[in-house]
């Protein structure tokens, strides 16, 4: 096409074009070009036709393809250009946003650094006015200006050993004035309603996601918030990305609980998940199942589970309320997965066992009130109050009375025997106090099944008593025995056979 066009240009003379490379017509540096036309006259028609081709083609050719989209210069500003030209300013603009600059020293490239911030004020305020138009070579510019800006590599990192409750300091990117106004012309754009998502998905594609998956390990809280808002608008906007989505954030979550336990932005992308289980349709899909048993339930393990457990509750939550039959799996997984030694991971669990209890059916509880319980003893007698109370507070639920009134000759056995130990071995008054309270509780419930439990209890407490008599005898003549020196026999005996040392020393 530009060969027919330069084709039909008039031409001076048809020896301009042609160009002796060797130099050998020329004695003072060759002043013509073949028989008289001047260097710097063909310069002038060459310059002047290429001007024409240009103005030419741009009526033909998209901006993206003439001279690279760029036929107005990206300092202008919108207002003093023509509609026809605004596109193509906004392609020119985004293109001069793809330098990168150095926020590491303050006074480095300021004027460049201050015009920048300056053009991605301009592109914010022509999105959101309504003016810009979405074509495919707008839309490519976009993303390759918003992937050269937020696309990079983090620093490593490096944790000291210190304790779960110490709270680590945020930190802040210094760039985060730039990457702030990237984030929120592209968070504006995929949010337009005239963009075509079959047309953006050439360029958000599976690649263009993964990398903005790995931007929530960010250690700027700030940007990790903006992260979250455009992976929401990712989501319900382009429907063929999601289950890639799903499937990338399931490979997040194994990663950070059965290998790193180093991760940013679990809380955020719960956050987000948890919207996103609540639009599930019913039944669940398989993919949902796993994702629910495989990715989701394995975050209460990792230590820092503080960090995002109320996230993680909301989309259990979501979970159960989709199928309450999967009440019962959590209950298990938490048993399997419950923390010994850790305070403060023990009253998250009781308080999500709580949560989901008020939603449990009764033949699903049934499957796991026996080990459930056990531990909740285990919890009324922990040595740590705060556990302790905690596990006492189950009682002033009303959905938990009710499972118990049920249930009540398998779990009442289980908890009075709990209820006693502390009343004799507690070292804390408060604690002691709540236990009188549930025995209360439990005596207007069922006083004969109380007295009954007690009597068992004070009956299995005797013969362990007996039990520990026997063995303590035992010992005893152990000891007594141990007391006496070996028989020691004399070797100098004529045809005296000396017993083995064994005997001897019995």
């Amino acid at each position: 096409m530009l060969k027919q066009i330069l084709a039909k240009l008039p031409r001076k003379s048809s020896k301009c074009d042609t160009f002796d490379s060797s130099g050998s017509n020329s004695s003072n540096n060759t002043s013509n070009l073949g028989n008289g036309i001047q260097f710097t006259n063909s310069c002038t028609v060459i310059a002047n036709r290429l001007n024409v081709v240009k103005r030419m083609s741009t009526a033909i050719f998209p901006a993206s393809i003439v001279a690279g989209g760029e036929s107005v210069a990206p300092h202008v500003p919108f207002k003093d250009v023509s509609n026809a030209e605004k596109q193509s300013l906004f392609v020119s603009k985004l293109n001069l946003c793809c330098t990168i600059y150095d926020f590491n020293d303050p006074d480095k490239d300021s004027a460049e650094k201050d015009l920048k911030r300056q053009v991605l004020l301009e592109l914010n305020e022509f999105v959101a006015s309504g003016s810009a138009r979405f074509t495919e070579s707008a839309i490519a510019a976009v993303c390759k200006m918003c992937g050269v800006n937020m696309f990079r590599t983090f620093p490593p990192k490096y944790f000291s050993a210190r304790g779960e409750s110490e709270d680590e300091e945020p930190m802040f990117d210094p760039a985060w004035c730039h990457l702030q106004l990237v984030y929120d012309l592209f968070l504006s754009i995929i949010g337009q309603g005239s963009l075509d998502a079959k047309v953006a998905k050439k360029y958000i594609d599976h690649s263009f996601i993964l990398k903005l998956l790995d931007l929530f390990d960010s250690e700027d809280p700030r940007e990790r918030e903006c992260l979250k808002s455009v992976l929401h608008r990712l989501y319900g906007k382009f429907m063929m990305h999601r289950p890639a989505i799903r499937k990338a954030v399931s490979n997040i979550f194994y990663r950070f609980a059965f290998e790193t336990e180093r991760h940013n932005g679990i809380a955020e992308l719960l956050e987000v998940f948890g919207s996103v289980i609540s639009g599930f349709a019913l039944p669940l899909k398989e993919e949902h199942r796993l994702f629910f048993s495989r990715a989701l339930l394995p975050l209460h393990k990792p230590k820092s589970l503080g960090i995002y457990h109320q996230q993680l509750a909301y989309c259990v939550v979501q979970f159960i309320e989709k199928e309450q039959n999967l009440a019962s799996i959590v209950i298990t997984r938490l048993l399997r997965y419950w923390p010994v030694t850790s305070s403060q991971k023990q009253l998250m669990f009781i308080s999500e066992l709580e949560e989901i209890l008020e939603m449990i059916s009764i033949p699903e509880f049934e499957k796991i009130m026996v080990p459930l319980f056990r531990r909740i003893g285990y919890c009324l007698n922990s040595s740590h109050f705060q556990v302790a109370e905690r596990a006492h507070f189950l009682w002033n639920n009303d959905n938990v009375l009710n499972l118990v009134m049920h249930n009540r000759h398998v779990i009442m056995p289980i908890i009075i025997s709990a209820l006693e130990w502390n009343s004799q071995n507690h070292w804390n008054k408060a604690v002691l106090n709540l236990s009188q309270n549930v025995r209360k509780v439990f005596s207007e419930m069922d006083e004969e099944l109380v007295l009954e439990c007690q009597h068992k209890l004070e009956e299995e407490n005797a013969k362990s008593n007996v039990a520990a008599e026997r063995r303590r005898l035992t010992w005893e003549r152990l000891e007594i025995a141990a007391k006496y020196e070996p028989v020691t026999v004399p070797s100098n005996i004529p045809g005296l056979v000396k017993p083995p040392t064994c005997l001897v020393s019995c």
